[in-house]
């Protein structure tokens, strides 16, 4: 095989080009080419290559160099991290754990590196790769290494996956020209290098082959080369595209399209710090084509135009060219015209005449308008464009001064003004006073305001921006116009987007945050494209892959910035900023830190408020952004004054430049005046657009162009700032990579399968990896890289093999390629091996064979010389020629020749034979060849024949699809239709709910007015609850009574004193001990105090030592020990810091525990509040069975005087029915004695729920009692504060500060109440945990029976030894007798004791639970103090009083096992013996007992209940009749005091007839007098007869009522009759059981006479068992009364611990306010920590660098002693920066000082709080004190209260009902509305479902049809959510009216509160009269009568 390198003059062509049988292989792709393909001819083209071609083509001559592929496999090179270079080469030496060791390739410096910092580095063959993505290692290293090579080597593009990426090489390169556009015309990428122009090509004939519009999206930074490139482009396209063949025959419209860049170069770029031709706009080239392929037209689209660059410029830059170009290239007509001047006497043009290198200002001028003739823009356009340019300099020239003696600014020069309105065409004096004196809308007025010298500046500056921006829009809009004129059809386009990349600065403005949100959408539809590309990719291929869609990555950052609501983003917010007056920056961003403080995208600044205000994290990395002057840039306000000359302009131009003055916003609205906000918005209609929404606008009209189009990238990037060529700086280039996305697209790549490699490649490549796993002859591709890839073993995960190609993770080929490479260093190395070997072996027989010829030489030579002188050898040699034998010799040479001759023929002919042999086998060959080749085109053949038939049908499944489709969009259609009368139906409703809410709010207005009625009612509701509270008091009585007897039952008063008094001793002994406690803590912190001091004083000596060391360092020896020193300090620093930290973290856990028990306390009180509402509707019941009563009392009353006769008759039945139930109450449990006797534990167990539950209601009453004294306490404050009201002012005043006071102690009396719930939820606690201990016992009686039945079933084993032991039975049956007694005792005793045990035991272990409960609390209150070490001692001696206790718990528990073991040891000998046969028969009828037993005790527990239920109905119906009779009582009253009112009424009429007399009232006033008492007379004849009916009613209640006791009284004697007998008859049953079982004893009693001799031993047994007993019960004893003390000891923590909690709330309080300080503390001490380690890193760093130089001078000692002083001088230097890292040290330790002295601080603040707590307790309980005695004065106010004036409130209860009903109607109208809401909700959400259905169903298919489809449903979508919002605002707003109804309500009860209260408080009069004004007189009249009802009556 022949290998030929070809060479040029210029460039090494590689790869290297192997040329065997005719074809030529490719080292890149191991590929066989023929010689006829393309890439032949191409290659030979390169090997002529010129010298613009090396700009395109690398050098492979240094890339497959084998001695850098086996240096890069034997040194294991990889990347670290660089400060310098970004990354640099190394090779791995070691590894030891997570660092590594390795030494640099370039410096061979050592260092030592973390795993994680350490990226890949590829195999050689992948250098200077043209696509990145086909790199093996793809990370951030190698991309820049990649890019590093190829920019050093010229080549400036490369790919990398979509993108193309360009480095900026500040130099002209000839690659650019004609050849090369030939060159790249219709090749595809992959056969060329990279380049725009392929770029271009693939996209133009891609548009041309799938007639789908494609788009070219050109980013980067300033300089980076963008509009270079967008030039080419269009370079290209007007080449390629053009109808015409040459440059110099190219149309009008390619010249157009060319000169529109001058155009906008001069009035859109500028020059920069980074770039001489900068474009400050962006923009969006649209070049249409037909179908052909040529050019038909194009379009250009703007976005953000820097026109703030017309009025100022930073140093070293200029404003946009067009100025220069003017004022350099402008004649002396046009200088005139234009009133030109200097360049220095512009303002405007900061910096002057800027030139730039290169470049000439008049020549391009001369360019620009030869652009314009091109364009064919006019003359006259022309100079008004040129004239609006000079006066946007002609503005900045105008000066504003300061008046005297106001703020008003004055223009003392005025021609510069001249000159603008000159230019522009206005008058100059309207100008003037439009800029000095605007007139401004108030109201409807106008008004003129004088401005200030800022305002005028302002206002001058605003308009040159919008002058120019509005130019350079008409400019534009004009070259559009001008690229539209051909009247071709365009098929589709091609569009280039040239637009500023990502953008992070120091200071980041609002232009910024316009580019980033431009960026961040640009690179999701980058995200989306490069997968679905790489997903299509899969799919083709088969592989099985999971969608990602990976441009949701950066959806959170796109909705923070344009969400338009649910929360808004940040271009909303300032939208709505816009609108308030009053608003500004500051104002902006606090609101936008409250809506969006808790997105993750999100985050507040780390800087200083003055740097940044807020930060968003992008997908380049966290940007913050400064918002001055943020609202004034989105507003853009104008002088609108000034807008509207302009707009009525003479010149033509100038005025078609403002024709939509209408839109701008006026300098008023920014000034911040409300007034004319209004006017404004009213005027323009809504047509005010911000910057933001019109840029909004803008950019997703360019998304959803882009989406639509193919997008190609290209990612242009700026290598240095100093704009030289060749210099390229790491870090900046790979920020750049972060920003334009590359490193992103990257990310994606890794995510899937970056590298792929044909089936063929992959075999040929790897096959010597697989040497035996490939059966020989022929075997498909696919088949042999499965066969390949199972024998190298990889995962599963990192691999997946296609149709064509076989697809890897990045990294595995560069693990296949070191594979490789090792494996073929191996071949190598064996194949040297051999072949030395053979070469060796020949020489070695070569010689041998040298050897042997010269010993016969030798010999011969040897005998000659012998010979020579013999005779008969001369004669031999004469005599021989004579001979026939010669001659025979000469005919034998003939022969010989002549054989010779024949064996030369025959050697001929044999190799002509041998030829035609080979020739044969070369044409077999051939022949096999072409055979195989046949059969594989005919394989080919067949499997193109199936393609195409599965294509054929696949063809017909994608028709019947798009039929289906079709169909379903016409179904959809109709569902669209039907969805849009649907809507109009849901219109509908909703102008019906308005209706209906219109009505709502009548009806509201009508509840408003009945509010008296509603008066009415709530006093019926609290005489109720009064009736109420009489009954609970009764019922309260007959508890009392109850408890008085289950008391006499269970327990004596006396014991329970004597517990109370030792439990009080315990209390003041613990008491005494908590104050010694607390002294002593207070003595510990005393002298931790002091141990701070001295040891801050010892810090401070200790600086001062330090400070001395320092100073001393003079000498290199000295400086290790201070090092170490220094070492030492960092090190217990950082310990101090882990302490710190370690506190905090205690610190945390504390406030989370404390947390959590808050939640819990909150979960208590919510079930404390549920309670409460259950008891409200409790009493709601109890109202209705009132109101019940009462109408059964109506119906049946006929009169009054028969109704008092029954009653007494009724009363004297019901005494004696009293009687005889409590009789018959005493009988029963007399009866039912002897069965609770049997039961006494059990009665005992349930005795103390009981009480507990008696305990609870008691603190419930207490509650109920304490509010409802609390509610007449503020009642009577009121009644109170109303009369000093009334009294004076003087006294209002007074009332009010008592009011406040009374307000106060309401609060209090809330917290209490809150207290008491607290306590009611731990009383609930408690009974859960006697619930448990119940259940407990239950389980243990559970366990008992099972024992007790195997004791059962050993008892039954032994009856068959019963038959042989009768006969000596027999005789010790009365001994047995006896002993039997003995035994139930001591069984008795023993269960006693047992029961004792276990009650004990469960004691125990709550005591326990409780102790393991007080030492978690304590743990916790420690952990809150922190420093409160002295509670230690505390809680060391309550501890060994706890182990005490469990000392003498185990004792007792010996004890009781010993007693156990002596019981089983009794009852072995018992089962032993046989006398304890005699259980076999008891055990067969005990069971039988014990469950007739059990019957018996439920059914008299049944009974039992029944007797309760019973006598609480009883009670009830007395209560009913007590409460009717006061009722009746009431009633007769108040008719008594009716009647007497009216006898008085009489004689005060009378009296003012008697006194009638001429000079006082007139006869008319005594008249009308007289009408007023007859109609005040009537309405009480009216009152009483109505009072005369209800007394009726009540009787006939009162007689119904006692008709139903009778019968409740028969049916409950019958009841009792009943059970009565059953119970006798149950007993007689038990009597006759019990006798049978007694005489079956006696039987077995006289069986075991014989069993007296065993009982001896059990007699002495026994007594030792008593004796034991006896000790037990001692000992039982004891234990009980450390039980008690345990229980005070319990309940006196109980109390420590409600204390503590009440100072837990108010340390939590402290805590959050310390967590405030620790965050601060926190980040101080983490700024803390970076110092440390980077003085740590510094340290080390130059303790490097002294050792260096320490060896240095070492071994240089000889040397000069220049070097020495060098090295001296870097010592100083060395020791210098050591002073420094000292220094820095100290300061961190003294910012640890400072952190520890705040934390004292802190703690000191946490004991003061603590004392605060204890006083404020001490308060509280004073308080309470003071509470009680007003509780008990307001229950005394009350009574009298409630016996006087009970029944005037009755009257007002008629009026109920009706509100009840008009309340229940209104109720059922709103359930009606809620209703049809909830319809309208539920078909909003059946039609969001149908159109994400349709949605899915949509973005399945791709062509326009459905895109369109799409749309519409989505503008469908967006108004039914519209609708949707709509109708949630209207539910939102009939909740809102529910809402105001139920205020209403609550206002109506409190105003019937307000009522009550005056009722209660006026007199008798009074009440009548406002019960007569309630029934038709208004307010004003209730005030006249209460004034008559006052005052005395007339003489």
């Amino acid at each position: 095989m022949l290998v030929l390198i070809l060479r040029s003059s210029s460039v090494n062509i590689s790869p290297l080009i192997r040329i065997s049988c005719g074809t030529l292989k490719s080292q890149k792709h191991n590929i066989l080419i023929p010689q006829n393909h393309k890439y032949f001819h191409f290659l030979s083209h390169v090997a002529r290559m010129s010298d613009a071609e090396k700009f395109l083509y690398a050098d492979r001559n240094t890339i497959n160099d084998p001695l850098a592929q086996a240096d890069w496999a034997s040194k294991k090179l990889v990347w670290v991290p660089s400060e310098k270079l970004g990354f640099e080469a190394g090779s791995i030496k070691e590894e030891t754990g997570d660092e590594c060791l390795v030494e640099l390739v370039d410096s061979g410096k050592k260092i030592k590196v973390n795993k994680d910092d350490i990226q890949k580095m590829n195999p050689p063959k992948f250098s200077k790769v043209e696509d990145m993505a086909e790199l093996t290692c793809l990370n951030e290293a190698s991309v820049l290494h990649n890019l590093r090579e190829r920019y050093y080597s010229g080549l400036i593009y490369t790919y990398s996956g979509l993108f193309c990426v360009v480095i900026n090489p500040y130099k002209h390169l000839p690659i650019y020209t004609e050849e090369i556009v030939e060159m790249y015309k219709g090749k595809k990428r992959h056969e060329m290098p990279p380049h725009i122009y392929a770029i271009t090509d693939t996209a133009y004939r891609s548009m041309m082959q799938d007639r789908e519009d494609q788009s070219i999206l050109c980013t980067g930074e300033s300089g980076a080369g963008k509009t270079e490139n967008t030039k080419k482009v269009i370079q290209y396209l007007a080449f390629v595209a053009s109808s015409f063949k040459t440059k110099k025959d190219q149309g009008e419209l390619e010249k157009q399209l060319l000169q529109a860049n001058p155009i906008l170069e001069a009035f859109g770029n500028a020059k920069t710090v980074k770039n001489d031709n900068s474009s400050r706009f962006g923009k969006f080239i649209r070049i249409n084509f037909d179908v052909t392929g040529y050019i038909v037209g194009a379009n250009i689209e703007t976005y953000l135009l820097e026109k703030s660059r017309a009025i100022r410029q930073a140093k070293v830059e200029r404003t946009f060219h067009v100025f220069y170009y003017l004022l350099s290239g402008a004649g002396d007509k046009l200088r005139a015209e234009l009133c030109l001047e200097d360049y220095n006497k512009y303002r405007f043009l900061s910096n002057g005449n800027v030139t730039i290198p290169g470049q000439q200002d008049k020549e391009l001028f001369a360019e620009t308008v030869d652009a314009f003739r091109i364009m064919g823009i006019p003359e006259e356009e022309q100079t008004g464009l040129l004239k609006v340019v000079s006066a946007v300099l002609q503005l900045g020239n105008m000066s504003f001064k300061k008046e005297r003696n106001s703020d008003q600014a004055s223009m003392p020069d005025d021609t510069a003004a001249q000159k603008v309105c000159h230019l522009l065409g206005m008058n100059v004096t309207d100008f003037t006073r439009a800029i000095l004196m605007p007139r401004i809308k108030v109201g409807r007025d106008y008004v003129q305001k004088a401005q200030t010298q800022e305002q005028a500046e302002f206002a001058v500056e605003a308009l040159a921006k919008a002058m120019y921006e509005r130019l350079f829009r008409w400019l534009v809009m004009r070259i559009n116009k001008a690229l539209d004129k051909t009247k071709r059809q365009g098929a589709s386009f091609l569009g280039i987007l040239d637009i500023a990349g990502f953008e992070i600065f120091e200071l980041n403005s609002f232009e910024q945050l316009c580019i980033n949100y431009t960026n961040e959408k640009l690179q999701q539809l980058f995200n989306h494209t490069m997968f679905i590309l790489e997903q299509e990719e899969y799919q083709r291929e088969g592989i099985e892959w999971s969608f990602i869609d990976f441009g949701l990555d950066l959806q959170p950052c796109i909705e923070l910035i344009e969400k338009p609501t649910g929360p808004p983003g940040i271009l909303a917010l300032l939208d709505e900023e816009c609108w308030f007056p009053k608003a500004t920056d500051k104002s902006f961003v606090e609101k936008v830190v409250q809506e969006l403080g808790s997105n993750s995208k999100f985050q507040k600044p780390k800087k200083l408020k003055d740097d940044a205000d807020f930060c968003i994290i992008h997908y380049a990395g966290k940007v913050d952004y400064k918002a001055t002057e943020w609202l004034m840039k989105n507003m853009d306000p104008l002088n609108d004054n000034v807008a509207t000359l302009l707009n009525q302009s003479s010149d033509k131009f100038v005025s078609e430049l403002w024709k939509d003055v209408d839109r701008i916003v006026g300098l008023d609205k920014v000034a911040g005046m409300a007034e004319s906000l209004h006017g404004a918005v009213k005027t323009r209609k809504g047509m005010f657009r911000t910057v933001g929404q019109l840029y909004k606008e803008q950019l997703t009209n360019l998304m959803t162009t882009l989406r639509n189009t193919n997008p190609n990238f290209v990612r242009c990037i700026i290598p240095n700032h100093e704009k030289k060529a060749g210099k390229l700086v790491h870090h900046l280039v790979l920020e750049q990579l972060k920003c334009n996305g590359v490193l992103e697209g990257i990310r994606i790549c890794r995510q899937g399968f970056p590298n792929r490699i044909v089936f063929q490649e992959f075999r040929q490549r790897y096959e010597i990896l697989t040497p035996n796993a490939i059966p020989k002859g022929f075997m498909d591709g696919k088949q042999a890289c499965v066969l390949m890839i199972k024998a190298l073993e990889l995962d599963t995960n990192l691999f997946r093999i296609g149709q064509s190609k076989v697809f890897f993770r990045a990294g595995v080929l560069a693990h296949l390629e070191e594979e490789r490479d090792l494996k073929i260093t191996d071949v190598i190395i064996t194949f040297q091996a051999v072949c030395r070997g053979y070469v060796a072996r020949r020489a070695f027989a070569k010689r041998q064979q040298q050897l042997t010829a010269m010993r016969v030489i030798q010999r011969n030579c040897a005998a000659y010389l012998k010979l020579r002188n013999w005779n008969w050898w001369r004669l031999f040699t004469k005599v021989k020629p004579l001979l026939q034998v010669t001659r025979q010799e000469e005919e034998m040479v003939a022969k010989e020749e002549e054989l010779v001759k024949m064996k030369e023929r025959q050697q001929q002919a044999e190799d002509q034979l041998k030829e035609f042999e080979v020739k044969q086998k070369q044409l077999n060959a051939e022949k096999m060849a072409l055979q195989e080749q046949l059969q594989a085109e005919t394989e080919l053949c067949q499997e193109a024949e199936e393609m195409r038939a599965r294509l054929v049908a696949r063809q017909q499944e994608l028709e019947e699809v798009l039929h289906d489709l079709e169909s379903r969009l016409e179904e959809e259609e109709e569902r669209v239709s039907q969805f849009q009368t649907e809507r109009k139906k849901m219109q509908q409703n909703i102008t019906d709910l308005e209706q209906q809410l219109d009505e709502e709010e009548a009806a509201r207005q009508k509840l408003q007015l009945e509010k008296v009625t509603m008066d009415a009612k709530l006093k019926k509701i609290e005489e109720e609850i009064m009736v109420l509270d009489d009954q609970n008091a009764k019922l309260n009585k007959e508890k009392k009574q109850l408890e008085e007897r289950i008391s006499e039952f269970t327990s004596n008063m006396a014991e329970e004193e004597e517990k109370s008094k030792s439990l009080q001793k315990l209390k003041n002994k613990h008491e005494a001990m908590i104050t010694d406690l607390e002294d002593r803590l207070r003595k510990e912190e005393k002298l931790r105090q002091e141990l701070e001091k001295s040891r801050r004083k010892l810090e401070g000596d200790s600086t001062e030592l330090h400070d001395q060391i320092a100073e001393l360092q003079a000498q290199i020896a000295e400086l290790r020990a201070q090092l170490a020193k220094k070492e030492e300090e960092l090190q217990a620093a950082l310990a101090r810091i882990e302490e710190e930290a370690a506190l905090k973290n205690a610190a945390q856990k504390n406030i989370r525990e404390l947390e959590a028990q808050l939640s819990e306390l909150q979960e208590d009180l919510e079930l404390e509040k549920a309670a409460r509402a259950k008891a409200e509707k409790q009493r709601r019941d109890l109202g209705e069975e009132l109101e019940a009563l009462k109408t059964e009392l109506e119906d049946t009353l006929d009169s009054t005087a028969a109704q008092q006769e029954l009653r007494a008759k009724r009363e004297t039945e019901v005494a004696q029915l009293k009687k005889t139930l409590e009789d018959e109450a005493r009988s029963h449990e007399q009866m039912l004695a002897e069965v609770r006797q049997k039961h006494n534990q059990a009665f005992e167990e349930i005795n103390e729920q009981l009480e507990q539950a008696k305990r609870n209601k008691a603190s419930v009453d207490k509650a109920k009692q304490a509010l409802e004294s609390e509610r007449n306490e503020l009642q009577i404050e009121l009644q109170s504060l109303s009369q000093g009201k009334n009294e004076s002012e003087h006294r209002r005043k007074k009332a009010e500060s008592q009011l406040q006071e009374l307000q106060v102690k309401h609060g209090e009396s809330e917290r209490q109440k809150q207290e008491l719930a607290d306590k009611v939820s731990k009383m609930q606690v408690e009974l859960e945990t006697v619930q448990s201990t119940l259940s407990k016992v239950e389980s243990k009686s559970i366990k008992a029976t099972k024992d007790c039945s195997t004791v059962e079933s050993q008892l039954k084993d032994t009856q068959a030894l019963l038959e042989e032991e009768t006969r000596q039975k027999l005789a010790l049956s009365t001994r047995v007798r006896q002993l039997e007694d003995e035994q139930n005792n001591l069984k008795e005793m023993l269960e006693e004791e047992e029961e004792g045990k276990k009650n004990f035991e469960k004691q125990l272990t709550v005591l326990i639970v409780f102790a393991s409960q007080l030492a978690d609390m304590k743990k916790k209150v420690e952990q809150e103090a922190q420093n409160l070490e002295s509670m230690e001692d505390g809680k060391k001696k309550l501890q060994r009083e706890v182990e005490s206790f469990m000392q003498q718990l185990e004792e007792r528990n010996a004890g009781y096992d010993k007693l156990e073991k002596t019981k089983t040891r009794l009852q072995r000998e018992l089962d032993d013996n046989d006398v304890c046969l005699l259980a076999v028969f008891l055990s067969d009828k005990i069971p039988q007992f014990v469950q007739m037993l059990a019957e018996e005790k439920t059914i008299s527990q049944k009974y039992a209940e029944e007797r309760d239920r019973a006598e609480a109905e009883a009670r009830e119906k007395e209560t009913r009749a007590l409460t009717l009779t006061r009722e009746l009582e009431a009633i007769t009253d108040l008719k008594d005091e009716l009647e007497r009112v009216n006898k008085q009424l009489k004689t005060e009429m009378e009296d003012l007839m008697s006194s009638k007399d001429d000079a006082g009232k007139s006869v008319h006033e005594l008249e009308r007098a007289k009408r007023g008492m007859e109609q005040q007379l009537v309405e009480m004849k009216t009152q009483l007869e109505e009072l005369e009916d209800e007394l009726q009613l009540t009787e006939d209640a009162k007689l119904r009522l006692e008709v139903n006791m009778q019968a409740m009284k028969a049916q409950f004697e019958r009841d009792l009759q009943s059970r009565d007998e059953q119970g006798e008859e149950k007993r007689k049953q038990l009597v006759k059981q019990v006798r049978e079982m007694e005489m079956e004893l006696e039987d077995e009693r006289k069986q075991r006479a014989q069993a007296v001799s065993v009982r001896k031993k059990l007699e002495l047994d026994l007594s030792e068992l008593a004796a034991q007993i006896d000790n037990a019960n001692k000992a039982r004893d004891e234990a009980l009364r450390q039980l008690k003390k345990l229980q005070a000891q319990m309940k006196d923590q109980m109390r420590e611990f409600e204390d503590l909690r009440l100072s837990r709330d108010e340390a939590l309080n402290q805590a959050k306010e310390n967590e405030r300080k620790i965050k601060s503390m926190e980040a101080e001490i983490m700024q803390l920590h970076e110092d440390l380690a980077a003085a740590d890193r510094a340290k080390r760093q130059i303790q490097q660098e002294r050792d260096e130089l320490q060896e240095e001078i070492n071994s240089q000692n000889s040397k000069n002693s220049d070097e020495r002083r060098r090295l001296d001088a870097r010592i100083a230097q060395l020791e210098e920066e050591l002073e420094e890292e000292h220094l820095n040290v100290e300061l961190v330790n003294d910012r640890l000082k400072k952190a520890t002295l705040q934390a004292e601080q802190v703690t000191v603040e946490l004991t003061a709080e603590r004392g605060n707590s204890q006083r404020l307790e001490g308060l509280r309980s004073q308080l309470d004190r003071q509470n009680k005695d007003l509780k008990q004065k307001l229950q005394d106010l009350e009574a009298a209260v409630k016996s006087k004036y009970k029944s005037t409130i009755a009257a007002l209860e008629a009026k109920i009902p009706q509100l009840e009903e008009q309340l229940d109607i209104e109720m059922k109208e709103r359930q009606q509305s809620t209703k049809q809401v909830r319809r309208m909700e539920k078909k909003l959400k059946e039609i969001l479902l149908q159109v994400d259905e349709e949605r899915r169903n949509a973005e399945q298919q791709k062509n326009e049809k459905l895109n369109t489809r799409m749309k519409q449903l989505k503008r469908q979508l967006e108004e039914t959510e519209e609708e949707a919002a709509r109708a949630n605002a209207s539910r939102r707003k009939l909740q809102r009216e529910l809402e105001d109804a139920t205020e209403s309500a609550s206002l109506m009860n409190r105003e019937v509160s307000t009522l009550k209260n005056k009722l209660r408080r006026g007199d008798f009069t009074v009440n009548v009269r406002r019960t007569a004004g309630r029934s038709g007189v208004d307010s004003d009249e209730e005030n006249s009568l209460k004034s008559e009802g006052s005052e005395p009556t007339p003489e």
